[in-house]
C-alpha cells in the first residue's frame, strides 16, 4: 500500500504544469507496477502457506502406519507414581536403583540366568503413591507406599500396640504400619519387622519375578545360557542343540523346571540327561520329568527343615492306585476325577499342608513318577504352597518324615522315619 501511495502522488506531481513530467509519469508508473507485483507475489505465498498448513494437518491422518508406530512392551516394569519419583532420584539419595539392582543380582543368581533389566517408568495415571509390576506389559502387582516413613510388618498374631497408619504388606499380604523413623528401634523392640519403602518395593518385585520366573526365559535367554555352558564344555552343548534336539524343546524344558521353582544353574546334568534321551523322545514334559531326578538333592534343599529332615504327606495305596488306574493306557498324564473325590483330596490337603507349615516346614507330597506332574498341576492353584515330588527326586541318603497319608475322604495319621 505505501508503495501505491507514493507513485500516486509521484504521478500527480507529473501532471503538474512547469514540473518535469518526463521524470515523475515513468517513476510513478514504475512504482505502480512494483506494487501490483509484490501484491500478487504476498498473495501467492499467503495461498501457498494455507494450503501446506492444510495439508499438515491432513499428513497423519493419510501417513501409512510403519513399525516405528508400535510400541514393543518391556519385559519387566515398574510404573511408579509422581509421588515416589524422589525414591528413583540417585541425586537426591533414592535408593530404589540400588536395591532394584540388588534383587535383580540375587534372583539371576538363584534361578540360573540373567533376569532382564527392570524398567522404571514414572505414570501420571497413577495414584501419587502407588507403584506397579509389570511382566509384558501385563500388571502382576501393585501397592502403594509413603515415601520418608517405615514399614513395621506385623510378624505375630497378637501385635503390641504403636502408633502409625495400618496397611497391609504389598509382597505377602501381612498386616502393616506405616510409622515415622523414630520410631523405628521401638517397633524392632515390639518384634515388627521395620523396612523402608524402597524395600518394601524391592521385596514386591522379588515375589512377582520368582513366582513368573518361566516367563521370563524366552529363547534368546537360553541361547544365551548354553553360549556360557558352552565355554567350559564347547562338546557337550555342540552335541545338543540343534542335532539332538530344536532350542525350543530345550527352552520349554528349562521353562517348566522355573514354573515348579526348580532354579537351572545345573546346566551340565540338564544338557546331559537330554543328551542321553533326546533320541527316545523329544516331548518336553516327558524329557522334564527324566532331568528332575537328576537334580534330585537341589530340588530337595530348600524343602528340608533345620534338622536335614524332609517333612512330606503321601498318597493312600489304595488311592494312588485308583489314579495310576485311571491313566492306564493314556499317552498323556490326563486324568479325571470325580468332582466330590477330588474336593475331597483337596482339602485333607490343604490341611495337612498346613499343620506343616505352622510348624515353620515346607509342606510336600510325594507321589509317584507316573502321578507327579499331574498332581503338581492339580493342587498348584488349589494348594499352591505344597510341593509335589515324585519318590525318584529324593536322594536315598535323604531323612524323611511322613507326617500323613491321604487316603480318598480322610487323612491317615502317622510318623515314619
Amino acid at each position: 500500500n505505501g508503495i501505491f501511495i507514493a507513485s500516486g502522488i509521484v504521478t500527480l506531481l507529473g501532471l503538474i504544469p512547469g514540473m518535469p513530467h518526463f521524470v515523475f509519469l515513468p517513476l510513478g508508473a514504475a512504482g505502480i507496477g512494483l506494487g501490483y507485483y509484490i501484491r500478487q507475489l504476498a498473495a501467492e505465498q499467503q495461498k501457498e502457506a494455507v494450503n501446506a498448513e492444510a495439508a499438515a494437518e491432513v499428513e497423519p491422518t493419510k501417513r501409512e502406519l510403519d513399525w516405528e508406530d508400535i510400541d514393543q512392551v518391556e519385559v519387566i516394569a515398574l510404573d511408579i507414581g509422581y509421588g515416589l519419583v524422589p525414591l528413583a532420584n540417585t541425586q537426591s539419595g533414592g535408593q530404589l536403583l540400588t536395591r532394584i539392582r540388588g534383587i535383580r543380582k540375587k534372583l539371576s543368581a538363584e534361578l540360573g540366568f540373567l533376569i532382564q533389566p527392570i524398567r522404571i517408568r514414572d505414570n501420571l495415571d497413577l495414584e501419587p503413591e502407588v507403584y506397579q509390576i509389570s511382566l509384558h506389559g501385563v500388571v502382576r502387582g501393585s501397592g502403594d507406599v509413603r515415601v520418608g516413613k517405615l514399614l513395621a510388618i506385623n510378624s505375630s498374631d497378637m501385635p503390641a500396640p504403636i502408633d502409625g497408619e495400618p496397611t497391609t504388606e504389598p509382597a505377602f499380604g501381612l498386616d502393616a504400619l506405616w510409622i515415622e523413623s523414630s520410631q523405628a528401634e521401638l517397633a524392632r523392640g515390639l518384634g515388627y519387622t521395620v523396612v523402608d519403602a524402597p524395600t518394601a518395593i524391592a521385596t514386591h518385585i522379588n515375589t512377582v519375578i520368582g513366582e513368573s520366573a518361566s516367563e521370563l526365559l524366552g529363547q534368546d535367554e537360553t541361547q544365551q545360557l548354553l553360549d556360557k555352558v558352552a565355554i567350559r564344555y564347547p562338546k557337550l552343548v555342540g552335541s545338543l542343540v540343534p542335532d539332538l534336539l530344536p532350542l525350543s524343546t530345550v527352552t520349554q524344558v528349562l521353562q517348566n523346571l522355573l514354573a515348579e521353582s526348580v532354579p537351572v544353574k545345573d546346566m551340565r546334568n540338564i544338557i546331559d540327561t537330554l543328551t542321553a534321551h533326546a533320541k527316545e523322545n523329544q516331548d518336553a514334559s516327558h524329557l522334564t520329568s527324566l532331568v528332575r531326578p537328576k537334580l534330585g538333592r537341589l530340588i530337595c534343599q530348600p524343602l528340608v527343615d533345620d534338622t536335614g529332615t524332609l517333612t512330606v504327606i503321601t498318597l493312600a495305596p489304595d488311592l494312588e492306585k485308583l489314579l495310576e488306574s485311571s491313566r492306564a493306557g493314556t499317552e498323556t498324564d490326563h486324568i479325571t476325577l470325580d468332582p466330590t473325590l477330588a474336593n475331597s483330596m483337596i482339602e485333607s490337603l490343604r490341611a495337612e499342608a498346613e499343620k506343616i507349615q505352622d510348624t515353620g516346614t515346607v509342606a510336600t507330597l510325594v507321589v509317584s513318577p507316573g502321578l507327579r506332574s499331574w498332581m503338581s498341576r492339580f493342587v498348584r492353584v488349589r494348594v499352591p504352597d505344597l510341593t509335589v515330588l515324585s519318590y525318584t527326586e529324593i536322594p536315598d541318603d535323604q531323612r524323611i518324615q511322613v507326617q500323613s497319608s491321604i487316603g480318598g475322604e480322610t487323612a491317615i495319621e502317622g510318623e515314619t522315619e
